[in-house]
């Protein structure tokens, strides 16, 4: 087969034109090869494996409640954003509010969440230490010793060691 010039702007000659529709043809005429296959479904049923889970990127497993609530607090926060951003933004544009005072009103919501999330914190401790009464029965001889320790540790590095004996 001859070779034919095909530079754009290069016009074929009539046997050269006919030569190459011949071969147009002749390639339409061949059969194309099979698609690859890109996908597999296997036919056999599900059926638990014996393989322990492991756990997959991104979120941590956790409960179905835990994952409905972790969505809540998603959705909450960027809603949070986006409402006090805006409103920042235009008393910041009109010009009625400093900055200052911008920083006073968003920290004044979170100063009242940390603190009633200390007071429940305290007083889930108050409950726990609040039984301090104990009983001991014993029959025959017995030796008891109590030892209470107690440290108070400030700073940012510090070590503590109690060496009880």
């Amino acid at each position: 087969m001859e070779h034919i010039d095909r530079t754009p702007g290069v016009q074929l000659s009539e046997s050269e034109a006919a030569a190459e529709a011949r071969r147009i043809i002749a390639s339409l005429a061949e059969p194309e090869p099979a698609p690859t296959p890109t996908s597999y479904r296997s036919t056999e049923p599900n059926a638990p494996g014996t393989a322990a889970p492991v756990a997959q990127e991104g979120r941590p497993p956790m409960s179905q409640r835990a994952t409905d609530l972790s969505g809540l607090m998603l959705a909450g926060s960027v809603a949070s954003l986006s409402v006090g951003g805006a409103t920042s933004l235009v008393l910041y544009t009109l010009g009625q509010v400093d900055p200052v005072t911008l920083a006073v009103g968003a920290a004044g919501p979170v100063a009242l969440v940390l603190a009633v999330g200390s007071l429940i914190r305290s007083a889930g401790r108050a409950k726990a230490d609040a039984h301090t009464e104990h009983h001991h029965h014993y029959n025959g001889t017995v030796r008891q010793e109590t030892t209470n320790v107690s440290s108070t540790t400030k700073g940012l590095f510090a070590k503590n060691r109690n060496d009880v004996r």
